[in-house]
């Protein structure tokens, strides 16, 4: 089937080109200035859209196995499509944990069937609680897992850190580090700063962030290794990154994007939608993470999609959990930030950036949007089994119109 794109813009890290015609055709899709008097099996008018490469999340909870409830398989592989991203990193948080070839096998079968990629976090300590290392090379030999980490779990004893690099370091794996320091931020429930003060609410202060990231830098600096730091918030922390990067460490790093809409005074009403780990800051912290994306010292950007339950998020918020799910909402979030940061900026942070990270090439595949479209995200459109969202019931900007994935071009949000 041939199809016929009038007037797409591509997207790329030089910024947006002018709008020309692009085809689909035989699994691929190519532009031309005229196709002269060629037949088509359909022409859509795109002069409002922009096209670019295939999206690569780097931090995207699961519930299967073991919490269907909050997702399986079958739904964000669906959902990842829905949203533009052609494939994402899982994190291995689930019941059991994917911590040996068995679960990591049971997912990449059963994903098979569907045209988002998953690509498997091993993790790096039974049951992600920091201590027994999990059965790296077995899960790197057998089914082929080169990312490792806890996931939502953090890393916070320092020998079992500097072994776990050496143990990587036998075949370039690479481990993935949420970095921050449990005790100092034991209770905590929120950013610690003016607002928790005034809610009465134990804060995680940027310490308890900081603290982890000094220390596994000196860490890495002493074993040597491959770490990808995710979900920054701190000015501190990327200040610490960046030094690492100049000194020529093999470091990288991401932020949720989120992480730039929302601030702590978004909790003034208790609402347990913005309760999240790391928890939105200040605005100097904003301001440095904006600075951190432009220079280069953040990668790249995450949904950090994380589907929680009815009963877990609505109740009393120092007893709510943490997350929310960020992955149809990726696209209205750039819209928000595309001012401020520029669409080639936005995109190259969820494609070659991430791939850099991971040794993915986001070039198989493509993703057309259009960043005027207007929708509401309510319980017709969600494609989530979870709907742990501040902008859940909301009219928000940027929809996803077409995927092509395994050579296949997939119309969404029809």
């Amino acid at each position: 089937m041939a199809v016929l794109f009038k007037g797409l813009r591509l997207v790329t890290s030089a910024g947006i080109q002018k709008p020309i015609d692009f085809v689909f055709e035989n699994g691929l899709l190519s532009t031309s200035e005229s196709f002269g008097d060629a037949k088509f099996d359909q022409v859509i008018d795109s002069y409002n859209w922009l096209v670019s490469e295939s999206w690569l999340d780097l931090r995207c909870g699961i519930g299967e196995p073991g919490l269907e409830y909050k997702e399986t398989v079958q739904s964000l592989c669906e959902l990842l499509m829905e949203s533009g991203f052609g494939s994402a990193v899982i994190l291995p948080n689930t019941e059991p944990t994917i911590q040996s070839k068995n679960e990591v096998d049971f997912l990449l079968n059963k994903s098979k069937a569907y045209p988002s990629q998953l690509i498997i976090q091993g993790a790096v300590t039974k049951n992600t609680d920091g201590e027994d290392l999990t059965e790296i090379l077995d899960m790197h030999h057998q089914s082929g897992v080169n990312i490792f980490g806890d996931g939502i779990k953090t890393l916070a004893n320092g020998d079992r850190y500097m072994k776990i690099l050496q143990y990587l370091q036998k075949f370039n794996g690479l481990l993935m580090d949420h970095a921050y320091d449990p005790l100092l931020a034991i209770f905590g429930q929120m950013h610690e700063g003016n607002i928790s003060t005034k809610l009465g609410m134990k804060g995680i202060p940027n310490l308890a962030e900081d603290i982890a990231i000094q220390r596994n830098l000196e860490i890495i600096r002493y074993a040597g290794g491959r770490v990808h730091f995710q979900t920054l918030s701190t000015a501190k922390g990327i200040e610490m990154i960046r030094q690492a990067k100049n000194e020529g460490l093999q470091v990288t790093a991401d932020c949720s994007i989120y992480q730039l809409l929302f601030s702590e005074n978004d909790l003034i009403d208790f609402d347990s939608n913005y309760k999240v780990k790391p928890p939105f800051r200040g605005e100097s912290d904003r301001v440095a993470l904006i600075a951190g994306l432009k220079d280069g010292t953040i990668d790249a950007l995450v949904s950090n999609h994380q589907p929680q339950d009815f009963d877990s998020k609505f109740m009393e918020f120092d007893l709510a959990s943490f997350g929310m799910v960020g992955l149809q909402t990726f696209l209205p979030a750039m819209v928000q930030l595309e001012q401020e940061l520029g669409w080639d900026l936005l995109i190259q942070k969820v494609t070659s950036g991430p791939g850099k990270v991971i040794g993915a090439d986001s070039s198989i595949g493509w993703t057309i949007f259009d960043p005027t479209a207007n929708w509401v995200f309510d319980e017709k459109s969600n494609k989530s089994l979870s709907q742990n969202s501040p902008w859940f019931g909301k009219k928000l900007t940027g929809e996803v119109k077409y995927v092509i994935q395994k050579g296949k071009l997939i119309q969404v949000n029809e």
